[in-house]
C-alpha cells in the first residue's frame, strides 16, 4: 500500500495514467483514510476518503485534484470521517440536499459576502421559492423552473410597480449559483434545470432614470426643505458626490479628513473592494462642517440603531412635493451624467464613482464643482 505525505507538490508529481494501466491509490501518511486516486487510463487524479462505518467500508469521492487544494481536501475528508464515526453514511446522504440546505451551505462557504447580497440570496429562495425550500435539488425539474419563472414575473407585475422581469431572472440565476456550488461537491447531481431558460430570459432594459438637468433646481430645493436635517444632508451628499447609499450612510467622522479636505472610505466598505479617497468640493466641505457642529455621534448620518440607509421615505417626500420620483442610485446616475456634461473624462469619472482605479479623482472637484452647484441652485 503506497503511502506519501500528500502535498501540492507530491500530487502534481504522481503519474497519471498509472504505468500499471489500473487505478492506483496513494494514501496519506498524515490523515488516515485520505488518498489520491490516479486513473490507469487518463490523467485524472482525484481526492478520495475511505473509512469504516459499522461493518462496512465506504469510499467517497471528495473532488478532482486540479480543482481542490490539498488543504480543502483535508478539511472535507475530516468532516466526512467525523460523520462516519457518528454513524452517518455519506453515500446514503448524497442527493438528499434540499434547496434550503444548499443556500445555507453556500452562505456558510462565502463569509465575505456583503450583508445586502446575503439578504438578496435569502429573499430569492425563502420568499420567492418558499414552496421549493424543502425539496431535494434533484427533484426540481426544468418544467418547474420554466413555470415558476413565468409566474414569478406575473406575481411581481400584479403589484403594479415593476415588470417582474428583473426579479424572475435574478431568482433563477440564484438557483443556478447554488446548483453549481453543490454540483462541485456532488458530481452525480443532474444538470441544472435552469438551463431550460437559456432562450427564455426576460428582457431587462438598462436603468437610465435620473433627475433631469432642468428639474435639478426644484429637486434641490425640495431636498433642502425636508423636515429631517439628517435626511436632507444625506441626500445632498449623495447628489454631490455620487457615492452609493451605504458608502455614504456608513461614514464615520474618522473617515472625514477636514485638514486635507478628503473623504476616505476603506476598501472594506466599498462595493468594489477598493478604497476611495474623495476630495471634497466647497459645498460638500461646508455641509460636513455644519454636520460636525450639530453633534459628536460616531456616524455622520446617525439613525436609530446605527447609521442612515433608508432613502425611500425622504425621497418619497421629495416626490410628493415635486413629482420627481427617483431612487438613491438614480442620484448616483444623475451625478455621473452631470459630471460627464462638465467635460470629465470617462477614466476620471469611473475612478470617481469607484468603478475602477483612477488617480485623477483627486483633481475632479476643481474642474466641475462650481458648474455642478450652479445647476442645482439655479
Amino acid at each position: 500500500m503506497a503511502r506519501i505525505r500528500i502535498t501540492e507538490r507530491e500530487v502534481k508529481g504522481l503519474p497519471a495514467p498509472d504505468p500499471s494501466g489500473k487505478q492506483r491509490l496513494h494514501w496519506d501518511d498524515e490523515l488516515r483514510g485520505l488518498a489520491v486516486l490516479c486513473s490507469g487510463v487518463t490523467n485524472a487524479k482525484t481526492f478520495v476518503v475511505q473509512h469504516a462505518i459499522g461493518s462496512r467500508t465506504r469510499r467517497v469521492t471528495i473532488g478532482p485534484c486540479n480543482v481542490l487544494s490539498v488543504v480543502d481536501a483535508r478539511d472535507r475528508a475530516r468532516r466526512i470521517i467525523g460523520d462516519m464515526y457518528n454513524g452517518i453514511d455519506p453515500k446514503a446522504a448524497r442527493g438528499a440536499i434540499t434547496l434550503r440546505q444548499a443556500l445555507d451551505m453556500y452562505l456558510d462557504a462565502r463569509p465575505n459576502l456583503r450583508p445586502a447580497t446575503r439578504r438578496d440570496y435569502r429573499s430569492a429562495i425563502e420568499h420567492h421559492l418558499s414552496a421549493w425550500c424543502d425539496r431535494r435539488l434533484r427533484d426540481i425539474t426544468a418544467d418547474m423552473v420554466e413555470a415558476r419563472h413565468r409566474s414569478l414575473r406575473t406575481d411581481v407585475a400584479h403589484r403594479g410597480r415593476y415588470s417582474g422581469n428583473r426579479t424572475a431572472n435574478g431568482v433563477m440565476r440564484t438557483v443556478t449559483t447554488l446548483w453549481t456550488f453543490v454540483a462541485d461537491r456532488e458530481p452525480d447531481l443532474p444538470p441544472c434545470p435552469v438551463r431550460r431558460l437559456r432562450r427564455q430570459w426576460f428582457p431587462v432594459p438598462r436603468r437610465e432614470r435620473m433627475v433631469r438637468a432642468d428639474d435639478l433646481p426644484r429637486f434641490y430645493a425640495a431636498v433642502k426643505a425636508l423636515p429631517s436635517r439628517v435626511a436632507s444632508d444625506y441626500l445632498l451628499l449623495l447628489l454631490f458626490t455620487g457615492l452609493r447609499k451605504t458608502e455614504a450612510g456608513s461614514l464615520t467622522w474618522d473617515d472625514i479628513d477636514f485638514a486635507q479636505r478628503v473623504i476616505r472610505i476603506p476598501a472594506t466598505r466599498t462595493k468594489s473592494r477598493r478604497r476611495l479617497n474623495l476630495l471634497m468640493s466647497d459645498f460638500v466641505f461646508d455641509l460636513l462642517v455644519a454636520r460636525r457642529a450639530i453633534g459628536r455621534e460616531e456616524h455622520v448620518f446617525p439613525s436609530r440603531g446605527g447609521f442612515m440607509t433608508d432613502t425611500g421615505f425622504p425621497l418619497g417626500q421629495v416626490a410628493a412635493a415635486t413629482g420627481i420620483g427617483v431612487s438613491a442610485h438614480d442620484l448616483r446616475r444623475t451625478f455621473a451624467s452631470i459630471a460627464d456634461s462638465c467635460g470629465i473624462s470617462v477614466y476620471t469619472l469611473k475612478g470617481l464613482i469607484n468603478h475602477s482605479a483612477g488617480n485623477e479623482v483627486m483633481r475632479w472637484i476643481s474642474l466641475c464643482a462650481a458648474p455642478w452647484a450652479a445647476r442645482c441652485q439655479a
